[in-house]
């Protein structure tokens, strides 16, 4: 191929440009697909009071888990950090497509009664003639980045929902350890009544008050960890201020009818994966990248160097002095030829990339089902546990309870009995409380195996970052 035709093949490849959101469309569009939700990249000023509005207006009622999940999305300036990370990686795609820039340069030779000027362009012909392929690779890595910043936002995305989960938990044991407080401290004051008629004695009235101090212990422990789980969620949310003063229900949401089904899962996640479409995009890449390293294995450099020399001269001629001036007009080629080395460490090292490549896409896919089988079966197994305490378990301490009460009250029963019965029916309700958290959490999880984010044995930054320097000149 002539000089000139590699030129215009070149050129006519087409630089790259900015887009006009920053690459940001990828994560917009997924987001919005798979979760419903808006995300934004906040450039200006403008593009700040624009999400406060939203913010604000957001918080003014209860938090759902959707809601909470919408604010972190918008508000989280973790996330937004990702997002310029993202416009860096655009500005390296733009510049890689970019023809590689002449070289200028000067020289000045003068001697006896001559002056020499020299001017010199010098290109790497070999840069303008791989320019289409890079640009291709750097395309790849570009769009490999785009699914790296819309997996970090679903990752935020499930992390919300799960501390947001954690939270609502919290919130029902506090209230229900509430009551049980309160319902001890009558039965305390009760107990202490009673002793001082001689109705029950000290060991009785002993055990009572112990067990209120128990209570009050296990309430001062669940009042801990409900503070914990705020402040979890409302860094999660990026908020501050008068902002933190959010509310959120006191009861976690009842459990849906019917739970999924299990038969599409496994296809789901494969088909919808994020990372699972970074491997696939990665592979891609490496084996442009082999392609390039494979068509400049035996030149490393080659420079066309186009130059105007200037000479200046003067004679004498018959005693008088004349001055002579002469342009000369060439061209200059530099081949470097490798010696030692015939380009197989560049082809070794590219073939190698693209066959790690292979196999973490393929190691990724036998990951990816196997999350999204164990991730139903923990939502399943969940389900099914949620579903035994709301409709065996709790029923019977209740029937136990009121039975006791009524035995009580009517003196057949001993205070022993009564106060092991009422530890047990706490430690129920607890479980209960914890048996829906856990599904519900289990639920983010599926969420998260199916469409990616969660916390998965293979990083995606794992898979973007191998083969990163094939095909690099």
């Amino acid at each position: 191929m002539s000089v000139p035709a590699i030129l215009s093949a070149s050129l006519l490849a087409g630089c790259a440009s900015f887009t006009p959101d920053g690459g940001i469309s990828v994560a917009q569009n997924v987001v919005r697909t798979e979760l419903g939700q808006d995300v934004v990249k906040i450039n200006t000023d403008a593009d700040a009071a624009s999400v406060d509005v939203r913010v604000k207006t957001l918080l003014k009622k209860p938090l759902s888990a959707d809601r909470a999940v919408q604010i972190a999305l918008l508000n989280n300036r973790g996330l937004q950090a990702a997002y310029n990370q993202l416009g860096i990686s655009e500005a390296a795609y733009v510049a890689a497509t970019l023809p590689p820039s002449p070289t200028i340069s000067f020289s000045s030779i003068s001697g006896d009664r001559a002056l020499e000027l020299e001017r010199r362009l010098v290109g790497d012909i070999l840069a303008l003639a791989t320019l289409p392929a890079r640009s291709e690779i750097a395309a790849g890595r570009f769009r490999q980045a785009q699914l790296k910043a819309a997996y970090e936002t679903l990752s935020l995305a499930v992390q919300t929902r799960r501390a947001y989960y954690d939270l609502v938990a919290s919130n029902q044991l506090v209230g229900y350890l509430v009551q049980a407080q309160a319902a001890a401290g009558t039965t305390s004051e009760l107990f202490k009544k009673l002793g001082e008629t001689g109705a029950v004695n000290k060991i009785e009235q002993g055990r009572e008050h112990a067990f209120t101090a128990e209570v009050l212990g296990q309430l001062a422990k669940a009042r801990l960890r409900q503070a914990q789980e705020r402040e979890r969620l409302t860094r999660l949310m990026g908020l501050w201020g008068e902002s933190i003063a959010f509310t959120v229900p006191s009861a976690l949401p009842s459990l849906p009818r019917r739970p999924l089904a299990s038969a599409s899962i496994e296809m789901e996640a494969v088909k919808r994966r994020v990372d699972l479409q970074m491997a696939r995009v990665e592979l891609e890449t490496t084996g442009k990248a082999l392609g390039a390293a494979s068509t400049t294995q035996f030149v490393n450099l080659f420079s066309l160097t186009g130059y105007n020399r200037l000479e200046r001269t003067t004679k004498i001629n018959n005693g008088v002095a004349e001055r002579e001036r002469l342009n000369r007009f060439g061209i200059e080629a530099e081949l470097q030829i490798p010696i030692y080395d015939f380009g197989e460490t560049k082809i070794r090292e590219a073939r190698e990339s693209y066959l790690q490549s292979v196999n973490l896409l393929a190691d990724k896919a036998v990951t990816v089902r196997s999350e999204a089988r164990e991730a139903y079966q923990k939502y399943r197994g969940t389900y099914d546990i949620a579903r035994h305490y709301q409709g065996e378990i709790l029923p019977l301490w209740q029937g136990i309870y009121n039975e006791s009460q009524l035995q009580f009250n009517g003196m057949l029963f001993d205070v022993t009995k009564l106060l092991a019965d009422a530890r047990l029916r706490i430690q129920a309700n607890a479980g209960a409380i914890d048996a829906r958290r856990d599904f519900w959490l289990a639920d983010a999880d599926l969420k998260a195996a199916i469409i990616g984010g969660g916390t998965s044995t293979n990083k995606p930054e794992a898979v973007a970052n191998t083969a990163s320097s094939a095909g690099s000149d």
